[in-house]
């Protein structure tokens, strides 16, 4: 299986599903570095960096406890679509911990599928953290 890797150019309008500019929403975070503010925004980031197989991003911002070695994209013969963020709980700047709930959109051998799940996030030394999620 092989991921289909798609770009985003600076202007573009963000995977995320926001409205904004990519470089003025995730991509803040995934190019410039710039460390998310809530739970949501982390989500919204993942969310984009698996769309544009970005390993090395997901990796960093997955929490050591539950991290894997390596997630191996490149495997993977489906392409990420779109994002619904359905639902937060905590997860705000002043916030330890959070959860997302949301829907991500994929297609995988042409056919449309999707993913409804709870994310749990944690906030360590100033920096949100994916630490595991619930597939509903």
């Amino acid at each position: 299986m092989m991921s289909v890797s798609k770009a985003l150019s600076n202007a573009s309008k963000c995977a995320c599903g926001s409205t904004r500019k990519y470089i003025q929403c995730c991509g803040q975070y995934i190019k410039r570095g710039e460390l998310p503010t809530s739970a949501e925004a982390l989500m919204r980031s993942r969310f984009t960096a698996y769309f544009l197989s970005d390993e090395a991003y997901l990796l960093n911002t997955w929490h050591s406890s539950t991290r894997p070695a390596k997630l191996k994209l490149e495997d993977d013969k489906f392409t990420w679509d779109s994002l619904e963020v359905i639902a937060t709980s905590a997860g705000k700047s002043q916030d330890k911990k959070g959860t997302v709930e949301f829907i991500a959109s994929y297609t995988v051998q042409g056919k449309k599928q999707q993913i409804h799940e709870v994310s749990r996030f944690v906030k360590e030394n100033n920096q949100w953290f994916y630490v595991d999620g619930v597939v509903e």
